[in-house]
């Protein structure tokens, strides 16, 4: 890793609280977090801004939203969030075979023509610049309110600022996934 992880021991009581149920939660305390931690305010502000977009009442199903995570993870080579979002895939009705497809996503038969406008729109955000086509949009709309097109951007963007903030930090996956991701070449 290019920075050093806070101190978990020197970290106020209500954030080493978070890292306790982290390590509940995954076996492990997740080293991105540590990272955000070295300033408890931008943790704050990643963990409230994840805590708002990963409500169970939002319309995108569990089973897109992790898809959507893990294809943003491979289109910008962040290890970490492969690892992190391919073990949630995997865990959803028929994600340990969305996992396996995901580099072939234009071709399989696995994904619906829902989910693949959904990773359409996912790769043009993704990128080196924003490729937003009125033609994706359109496509999107097919399938999407625009309740449902906002959160999956706002996912979309959200995923970005993570997985490039780990990807440039050299954040390293930590074993979470017994499924391996093929990453994007």
């Amino acid at each position: 890793m290019r920075v050093t992880p806070a101190d978990r021991e020197a970290l106020p009581f209500w954030l080493r609280w978070f890292f306790n149920k982290q390590e509940k939660r995954y076996g492990q305390v997740l080293q991105p977090a540590l990272v955000w931690s070295r300033r408890p305010r931008f943790f704050v502000l990643f963990a409230s801004l994840w805590g708002a977009l990963s409500h169970k009442s939002s319309p995108l199903s569990p089973v897109l939203r992790a898809m959507i995570q893990v294809y943003v993870a491979k289109l910008t080579w962040c290890e970490f969030c492969i690892d992190l979002n391919g073990q949630t895939l995997a865990k959803e009705h028929s994600g340990e075979e969305k996992l396996a497809e995901l580099d072939n996503w234009k071709d399989s038969d696995v994904f619906t023509p829902q989910e693949k406008a959904a990773l359409a729109w996912t790769e043009a955000m993704s990128g080196s610049g924003c490729q937003v086509t009125e033609e994706l949009h359109l496509g999107l709309k097919e399938y999407f309110s625009e309740q449902e097109i906002m959160e999956l951007t706002a996912l979309i963007s959200f995923q970005n600022m993570s997985a490039r903030f780990n990807a440039a930090l050299d954040i390293p996956s930590q074993g979470l996934c017994k499924i391996p991701a093929r990453r994007n070449n």
